[in-house]
């Protein structure tokens, strides 16, 4: 039989044709003003403000946070007026100014008065950089500040040794020597950690020299280190500062000599060749040693005073042979009745008073050198003892250190007195 058609389903009815779309479904291009105010007026919803919606309580707060502005900014002005305000004899003393020199104008008292909050960066860390004279020991009236870069010691690097640190000719002498006359005391820009050592290479007993400054003990300005010696809590008409840089003294030139820079000469002689100079000033004692230090200003000091030495030597001489024939003039002896020249012409030359001090400060010095070779080994055995003490403490300053302090216990004491080191602070092998 042959298949049958397929039979049509007329229960579904077919799909409309798509209809076009209306022009109301558009958006409508036409914005009038009015219309748009009036649609924003509908779509309003009534509700209030945040501002007109706030709690007495947070009105209140803001109110009080003007208020506390209203008074900070009032503390402002009345301060920055303040600090305008004229200067004081005690505040002039603590900013180390005198009258002619501190801002005579408004504005500019109240600039210096508002850098002084930042004088933590740029002053020395104390404000009396040494300590009062003891009413117990007797001080020496003349303080002596030396430098260590580029005068007592040169630094030299190389590849194969790397830093090496060599010291002067004649620096052992010099401090030796000079420290029966003056307070010395190291003043250098250099870092404590970089200067101690090299310190206690040249002063290992710490005979010569009374103290030691640092970089910390300097004022900034413009970012390099001076050396302020308004801070020094010295009277600056007994001090001299030996440097070899013009301008870490920039401060207070007038109490300064500058000497040449030594580079590693070995046969240099110009640290012993200023001995005879500053020796001088100890001996003789002036009341004032700037005037002294203006005077040879630009000069080779050691040279100029050797010149000034040796013609009062020769008016010591001449002035010593007047008298000698005046005396012998005057002079009737039995001797001299017989031609004979006496005892009196034969007398040598009288040394001068300079001679007879320094020939006294020479054996002395040589004294102090034998008092030091014969206890040397008491000295160094001394030495040895502080640093086994200070190492004992910082023992229980590390961490595991600490925490066996804390678990056993201060460790007992040996027979000797002297406590048991812990094992942690035991050097490994």
């Amino acid at each position: 039989m042959p298949p049958k058609p397929p039979v049509k389903d007329t229960s579904r009815s077919p799909a409309p044709p798509p209809q076009p779309a209306s022009s109301s479904s558009l958006p409508s291009l036409d914005f009038a003003p009015e219309v748009e105010e009036e649609r924003e007026r509908q779509e309003r919803t009534g509700a209030r403000s945040s501002k007109n919606s706030l709690s007495s309580i947070e009105r209140r707060r803001r109110m009080l946070a003007r208020a506390a502005l209203g008074v900070f900014l009032v503390g402002v002005g009345v301060e920055t007026w303040m600090m305008g305000r004229e200067w004081d004899e005690e505040e002039l003393k603590a900013k180390r100014m005198k009258p002619e020199e501190a801002p005579s104008t408004r504005w500019g008292r109240t600039k210096a008065r508002f850098t002084s909050f930042f004088d933590f960066f740029t002053e020395p860390i104390w404000p009396e950089l040494l300590p009062g004279p003891h009413p117990a020991i007797p001080q020496k009236p003349y303080t002596l500040l030396i430098s260590i870069d580029d005068l007592l010691v040169t630094s030299t690097w190389d590849r194969q040794y790397g830093w090496r640190t060599a010291k002067r000719p004649g620096v052992d002498y010099f401090l030796g020597y000079l420290s029966q006359f003056f307070e010395v005391v190291i003043f250098t820009t250099q870092y404590n950690y970089t200067a101690q050592p090299i310190l206690d290479k040249l002063d290992p007993y710490q005979f010569f020299i009374s103290y030691r400054l640092y970089r910390d003990a300097c004022r900034s300005i413009n970012g390099q280190p001076v050396k302020d010696l308004t801070y020094l809590n010295r009277d600056l008409s007994k001090v001299i500062l030996l440097d070899a840089h013009p301008e870490h003294v920039s401060p207070n030139p007038e109490n300064a000599i500058i000497l040449s820079k030594w580079t590693g000469d070995p046969k240099d002689r110009g640290l012993v060749a200023m001995i005879p100079f500053l020796e001088s000033i100890g001996i003789f004692k002036p009341p004032d040693v700037r005037p002294i230090l203006d005077a040879y200003h630009g000069k080779d000091i050691a040279l100029e005073y050797a010149k000034k030495e040796a013609e009062m030597k020769s008016k010591h001489i001449e002035d010593w042979e007047k008298n000698k024939k005046g005396h012998l003039a005057n002079s009737f002896t039995l001797s001299s009745l017989f031609g004979s020249s006496g005892q009196a012409s034969t007398s040598p030359i009288p040394p001068t008073y300079l001679e007879q001090k320094r020939r006294e400060a020479q054996l002395q010095y040589k004294e102090e050198q034998a008092y030091i070779a014969a206890n040397k080994e008491n000295f160094e055995r001394l030495i040895k003892e502080d640093q086994e003490a200070m190492a004992r403490e910082m023992a229980g300053s590390t961490f595991w250190g600490a925490i066996e302090s804390m678990v056993l216990g201060t460790p007992p004491p040996k027979k000797d007195g002297t406590a048991a080191v812990p094992d942690s602070a035991r050097a490994s092998p």
